[in-house]
């Protein structure tokens, strides 16, 4: 590894734990197209109010990406990395080149990555490299095609279209030979696992120490998200001590990346604060709200001198700076046209499930403790609980900062 990179290395978040505390990252969601189907993935755009791989807000031209750079640049000057991580996969679209191409003019001083399935990275390794990527996460959840098979439906390569068995040994054919040449020019390469119960969590050592034999990096091993709508829905995630086991089994073998927040392909900002809805284009999200705009709920219709009430999520009781179901708590207000007064403060228990089968229960049971309640203003939201809160009437606001007043009030006028 040569002196520049060992430097970019330090100021990687997602290649340095150390970093990522530091430095931030963004990712330009230029790439809307994919070349195969994971049996976990549902790519259908979303706004900034899902956090996980695959969603965004908007996708950009390779000139708007550009110019969302300078922005950002501007209000975070600790902006490091900019990665092209989707939302579909970066090398089955020609944008990707595009947008690396003109980053690598405008902004030489910021280090470019790209993550990838791998199925086209034998074909682009020198591409990428010659335009000034050093980086580079390959997702990778199998080494034996008797295991990808259950994970990945449909691969799309070279004018044809494969499943089952045929399929994934195509796809990782083409991934080890990627990662191969990659590693051979000197770029670090991040391999990526998503663990999934009764599939592959057995397996993964295997790929750890194959991936580890061509020269890979790091390795970070990804809880599965059960998606609505996809194959692996109905499947649980691994617990926090199940791929704690792993981590550590597999960390004799590789080094393992234990900071990963699974960010959305149009992330900004350090890794665990997410500034991406700051950034977005009001009335381009493909849902049809931007930026500290009402989402997917009836508006709140004003009354003279009636009182409202907002349940804000907050940890600290200082600021909105949390999610709808990961909250710890809600600070409930009562807004008038004169007044903002604090009621109470509404206690949420962390240790419910967030994903899985009783995901949906734990939702509803915290809609429930704000059913009085007649709007929420929360940093960010998913699709589900947007659509709880919706049946039952009430008004979603995106915001974050300091809550005063107006930010309060700004969630009763819309």
């Amino acid at each position: 590894m040569d002196d520049g990179l060992e430097e970019a290395l330090r100021e990687h978040p997602c290649y340095s734990e150390e970093a990522h505390k530091k430095y931030a990252r963004m990712h330009l969601p230029v790439a809307p197209r994919c070349n195969i189907q994971c049996n976990y993935c549902n790519r259908k755009y979303d706004c900034s109010n899902e956090s996980r791989p695959g969603v965004t807000s908007e996708v950009l031209s390779p000139e708007e990406a550009v110019a969302k750079t300078r922005a950002v640049m501007e209000k975070i000057p600790y902006l490091r990395v900019v990665g092209i991580a989707g939302p579909g996969d970066p090398l089955a679209n020609e944008e990707t080149f595009r947008t690396l191409e003109l980053m690598k003019k405008e902004f030489p001083e910021l280090t470019l990555c790209v993550s990838t399935n791998g199925l086209a990275l034998p074909g682009n390794a020198q591409r990428l490299y010659d335009l000034g990527v050093r980086f580079l996460t390959v997702t990778m959840n199998a080494s034996d095609p008797s295991v990808g098979e259950r994970i990945y439906s449909r691969v799309q390569w070279d004018g044809r279209r494969y499943t089952g068995r045929e399929g994934a040994e195509t796809l990782m054919r083409n991934q080890l030979e990627g990662i191969r040449i990659c590693t051979e020019l000197g770029i670090a390469v991040k391999i990526n696992i998503v663990m999934i119960p009764g599939i592959n969590d057995v397996h993964i050592p295997d790929v750890v120490r194959t991936v580890k034999s061509l020269g890979a990096y790091i390795v970070n091993i990804l809880p599965l998200i059960p998606v609505e709508g996809t194959e692996f829905s109905g499947r649980r995630a691994p617990t926090p001590k199940e791929r704690k086991k792993l981590m550590d089994l597999c960390e004799i073998d590789a080094r393992m990346m234990r900071h990963c927040r699974q960010c959305r392909a149009d992330a900004v900002g350090l890794l665990g604060e997410d500034r991406s809805s700051e950034f977005v284009r009001l009335g381009s999200c493909r849902a049809g709200c931007g930026p500290s705009s009402e989402i997917s709920a009836p508006s709140l219709v004003k009354v003279d001198s009636g009182t409202i009430r907002v349940a804000v999520a907050t940890s600290d009781g200082k600021s909105i700076d949390s999610g709808f179901g990961n909250t710890s708590r809600f600070d409930v207000y009562s807004v008038t046209d004169r007044n903002v007064v604090l009621e109470r403060t509404v206690a949420v228990d962390g240790s419910k499930p967030v994903a899985g089968a009783l995901h949906r229960g734990h939702i509803e049971s915290i809609a429930d403790l704000i059913s009085d309640c007649d709007a929420v203003a929360v940093r960010e939201i998913g699709h589900l609980p947007s659509e709880i809160l919706a049946g039952k009437g009430k008004s979603v606001y995106i915001r974050s900062g300091e809550i005063d007043a107006d930010l309060i009030r700004s969630c009763h006028s819309g």
